[in-house]
């Protein structure tokens, strides 16, 4: 199956949609544009690209709010934290590497550090 997104006049994905691999196939091989065209059939003239949901094409897996960058050809999430930075992968990053153990952490925005987040067992 492949994945379009719909994007607004803001470069924001509005819409995923889910459409069979048959719908995109010239002459044996898939094309993106057969894919819009399809798209375009059941919901009229939008803007639609193709994202891929294991990240194979444009970097991340278009979400809903996310932002297209036509320029770069990326998919990218919104900024989680405003400290946060964008990586050459389109990646959000924290100022400081996520810690690598065992424990479970979430982001500190004010203290600008990972907390150990307890978790509860009923």
């Amino acid at each position: 199956m492949a994945h379009f997104a719909e994007i607004n006049e803001e470069n924001i994905v509005t819409q995923i949609i889910v459409v069979h691999n048959n719908e995109l196939l010239v002459d044996g091989e898939e094309s993106e544009t057969k894919g819009i065209d399809f798209c375009e059939s059941i919901y009229g003239h939008r803007n639609w690209v193709q994202t891929s949901y294991n990240g194979n094409i444009r970097y991340n897996y278009a979400g809903l709010g996310y932002s297209w960058d036509s320029e770069n050809d990326a998919f990218i999430a919104p900024q989680p934290y405003p400290s946060w930075s964008l990586n050459d992968n389109y990646k959000w990053e924290a100022p400081i590497p996520y810690p690598n153990d065992e424990n479970t952490y979430s982001w500190d925005e004010d203290n600008q550090e990972w907390k150990i987040v307890e978790l509860t067992v009923e």
